[in-house]
């Protein structure tokens, strides 16, 4: 969602401050603004500054949790995918930014490794924006927590690397359409 609506917090909401990753309390009452919905998310705008909402705190700005198609039973012989995982990366977003990481270029790397048990363990190496950014370890854990959402998914681990450094020009091209850049 782009457009931007206005709320009133129905109880008191966790959330997280955008940039600098602080955990803070809105209390109930609070008027907010809601400028993006996305990946089961939400960025709000409060006099101050911008906050990301998680999915177990929409209801208290009146929004229902998206039901994403993770986790979804395997039919018989398919194998976890690396396709898979990356449909699931494309469902997690930088808060201050309306497109998903993948197309951002954030994702170097995946991998997918089989555990002694039959499980799978699924392995990111990624990276932000800015090196200072304070929002890494959110991103990071969305994408942890959503891989893990996937069957027969055990064990994951999302890493955030600096090397290469991100720049412009590693988002994809359906990145910079939504972007409107080129």
């Amino acid at each position: 969602m782009h457009s931007v609506s206005t709320v009133i917090l129905s109880r008191d909401c966790d959330v997280v401050q955008i940039p600098a990753g602080h955990a803070v309390t809105l209390p109930a009452g609070t008027e907010v603004d809601i400028t993006q919905t996305l990946g089961g998310s939400y960025t709000i705008h409060v006099t101050g500054g911008l906050y990301r909402v998680g999915p177990k705190d929409a209801d208290a700005i009146g929004m229902k949790p998206e039901e994403a198609p993770l986790g979804k039973p395997l039919a018989a012989g398919e194998e976890l995918s690396e396709a898979m995982v990356w449909e699931t990366l494309r469902s997690c977003y930088d808060p201050e930014i309306p497109v998903n990481i993948v197309d951002l270029g954030l994702v170097y790397d995946m991998g997918i490794e089989e555990l002694p048990s039959k499980g799978k363990k699924v392995f990111v190496k990624m990276t932000l924006t800015a090196p200072g950014c304070g929002m890494g370890a959110t991103i990071a854990g969305d994408a942890q927590q959503k891989i893990l959402m996937l069957p027969s998914v055990e064990d994951a681990s999302v890493e955030i690397v600096w090397d290469p450094a991100w720049h412009q020009s590693m988002i994809t091209a359906e990145g910079r359409r939504l972007l409107g850049i080129d």
